[in-house]
């Protein structure tokens, strides 16, 4: 661990942060696609 506590909101790397939430809100999103397609085609094709 690290032994400063004086670390402040400048520190932090805000691009890397967004980048990440990017890439993560696009996974969710096009995983939710994905799973609904899976699931009309898996009702379409067992009717």
């Amino acid at each position: 661990m690290s032994d400063s506590t004086d670390l402040s909101h400048s520190d932090m790397d805000y691009p890397a942060h967004e980048e990440t939430y990017h890439r993560f809100t696009n996974l969710v999103k096009y995983g939710a696609i994905t799973l609904i397609v899976i699931l009309v085609l898996l009702a379409y094709f067992t009717l």
